[in-house]
C-alpha cells in the first residue's frame, strides 16, 4: 500500500469514498443525502489541505483530510472503502495524518467523529473530550469530540502482524 498526495483531480473518488463508506454504516438514504455535501470533496478543498489517500493494487482504498482550523489542526475526513475496512487501512491513513500533523508543528489532533468511527479513534490512543449535538429529521444525534496527543511518545510506531503496517501505541506506564 501506497500513501500519497491528493490532487484536486482526485475530489470525485475521494467523495465516492466518504459517501460509500458512511452509507456502510446503516444510514437512511434520505440522511445521507442530506449529508451528500458534507462528504463531497470538492477540487479547491482537496488542493488547500492536507488531502492524501492510500492506494493499494492501483486502487484508491482510502483517504485523510487535515484541516488548518483557529484552533490548530483537526482530522477533517479519514474513509476506507467498506471492502477495505478491519484491513489496517484506516489505521495506516490515521498513523499518517497524525505524523503529518506532528510535521506540521501540532501538538494534538482534534476529531469530531461519526459515532460509528469513535471506537476506532478511541483504540488508537484519542480521548473523548466532548460532544457535539445534532439534530437530523427530528432525531438527535451525539457526536463526539476526541482529540489525540502527537507527543513523540504517543506517536511511536509499532510493527503489526504482517510486519509492514504502521500503527499507533501509547507509551506503556
Amino acid at each position: 500500500m501506497q500513501i500519497i498526495r491528493a490532487q484536486a483531480s482526485d475530489a470525485p473518488a475521494l467523495s465516492t469514498i466518504a459517501q460509500a463508506a458512511k452509507a456502510s454504516w446503516g444510514y437512511a438514504p434520505h440522511w445521507l443525502e442530506q449529508w451528500r455535501d458534507e462528504l463531497t470533496l470538492t477540487p479547491l478543498f482537496v488542493a488547500e489541505n492536507e488531502t492524501f489517500f492510500a492506494r493499494e493494487h492501483g486502487e484508491i482504498v482510502g483517504f485523510h483530510a487535515l484541516r488548518v482550523t483557529p484552533r490548530g489542526l483537526r482530522l477533517e475526513h479519514l474513509w476506507v472503502l467498506p471492502a477495505a475496512m478491519g484491513t489496517g487501512i484506516g489505521r495506516a491513513l490515521f498513523t499518517h495524518a497524525a505524523e503529518r500533523a506532528a510535521s506540521l508543528g501540532a501538538d494534538r489532533l482534534a476529531i469530531e467523529a461519526d459515532p460509528n468511527a469513535e471506537p476506532f479513534y478511541l483504540h488508537l490512543g484519542a480521548v473523548r473530550t466532548g460532544t457535539v449535538v445534532s439534530e437530523i429529521e427530528g432525531c438527535r444525534r451525539e457526536l463526539p469530540i476526541l482529540e489525540f496527543s502527537l507527543t513523540k511518545s504517543a506517536l511511536r510506531a509499532e510493527t503489526a502482524s504482517d510486519g509492514n503496517s504502521p500503527g499507533l501505541r501509547r507509551p506503556h506506564s
